[in-house]
């Protein structure tokens, strides 16, 4: 019997390539089960495919991290929250959820992104030439990964990029499990801080950037705060370069252990979509933003669970369940693995998702081609994996070719 005596929440992943062992135990034994949590609380996790998807896409599971009965995944996080704190996208619920999620969606429609292909294949290019052009080893997070989606976002919200050192330095801190309570309230402050002076400059002539669109598009609906907004930068910002850059990173290490698979989109570009859905589904490198809380009683998976009570949809066990996919342990960019729950599920599903796979899409065709000897130039073992962080990846990725 899978108990609460048993297991502690959020758990520490002992293979880079296969979730915490203990996953595999609770979506076989008890799907719905109870755990313990850092602060001495208790939830429910669901670790089955169908079970996550149904948390993620009812009502009667709020999203609101600010609410005193939220699950904290991280020892002090509720200490570190303030109760004036601007609820961004990820913590809104119905009916205000919708609206604000419209608002910004016609930023990321396939046909707006398409307009930018040519310059993210610009700044990924210019990249690889970087890489190439300095010392062996080089680092691939420093020349590749980090670059390429900081400076996409960075064009998008209309943020200097020269000010990238300056939101990644406070980012690390934000993300990582053993960060105090305080420090982490402070580096969330001091980018939200700088993303409100930034949006205030441009209320004055709206530039035609996403931010300056956005001023321009929510005073015509009068409905236009800067601290909304702020919040709005803030997510974006963070998420939109964090994640992909981790990806790009995990994506690379996997694709040079796996030549086999390597060698089908370097023979093959049309494959490289299905292989970013793929790496996707395997690495889902955030479980926490799929914490619930719910608010009205519900049975999940034959199980009652009550109004009240925290929950956390566990996506990285979902994708690794056999009843969704098969050989799930194994890594295939031919299964076709679309209905992974990586991006989320429901309506709070990742809202940069088409933007993340196509920049994923544009670094392997273009790394791939252009270094084709790369090789890791370290031990898989030896690879500083962030094993203390809420968005899983890599701190340092050296390469040769």
């Amino acid at each position: 019997m899978t108990t609460v005596e048993n297991h502690e929440f959020p758990m520490a992943r002992t293979c880079p390539f296969a979730p915490p062992p203990a996953y595999e135990e609770i979506r076989e034994e008890e799907p719905v089960s109870r755990v313990r949590l850092p602060d001495g609380g208790q939830a429910w996790v669901v670790s089955r495919h169908e079970g996550v998807r149904t948390v993620l896409n009812d009502r009667r599971f709020s999203a609101d991290r600010q609410h005193p009965d939220f699950p904290q995944l991280v020892k002090g996080e509720a200490a570190s929250r303030r109760p004036d704190e601007e609820r961004t996208l990820i913590a809104m619920d119905a009916p205000k959820h919708r609206p604000a999620r419209k608002a910004v969606l016609g930023e990321f429609t396939v046909r707006r992104l398409e307009a930018l292909r040519p310059r993210i294949q610009e700044i990924v290019d210019g990249q690889v030439d970087a890489l190439l052009a300095g010392p062996q080893p080089g680092d691939l997070v420093d020349s590749l990964s980090l670059p390429v989606p900081s400076l996409v976002i960075c064009e998008m919200l209309g943020v200097p990029y020269a000010d990238h050192e300056f939101f990644q330095e406070h980012t690390v801190k934000v993300i990582r499990q053993s960060t105090p309570p305080e420090e982490r309230w402070a580096a969330t402050e001091a980018i939200q801080g700088y993303m409100a002076d930034l949006i205030a400059e441009k209320e004055e002539n709206p530039p035609d950037d996403l931010l300056g669109r956005q001023i321009v598009k929510l005073r015509e609906d009068g409905t236009y705060r800067r601290t909304a907004l702020t919040g709005m930068g803030f997510l974006l910002l963070v998420a939109g370069h964090e994640t992909t850059a981790n990806m790009i990173s995990l994506s690379t290490v996997a694709f040079l252990r796996n030549p086999e698979q390597l060698a089908m989109i370097q023979g093959d570009p049309g494959k490289t979509l299905n292989a970013v859905e793929e790496m996707l589904r395997y690495f889902t490198i955030i479980d926490a933003a799929t914490a619930r809380l719910c608010v009205e009683d519900i049975q999940v998976g034959g199980q009652l669970i009550k109004a009240g009570e925290g929950v956390l949809a566990l996506g990285y066990s979902a994708n690794r369940d056999p009843r969704a996919f098969e050989n799930p342990d194994e890594l295939d960019i031919e299964r076709g693995a679309r209905h992974h729950v990586a991006f989320g599920f429901g309506p709070h599903q990742c809202l940069g998702q088409n933007l993340a796979r196509m920049e994923l899409q544009i670094v392997f065709d273009t790394l791939f081609r252009r270094v084709p000897t790369l090789e890791l130039a370290v031990d898989v073992d030896e690879l500083p994996f962030k094993d203390d962080a809420n968005i899983y990846g890599l701190y340092r990725l050296p390469v040769t070719w």
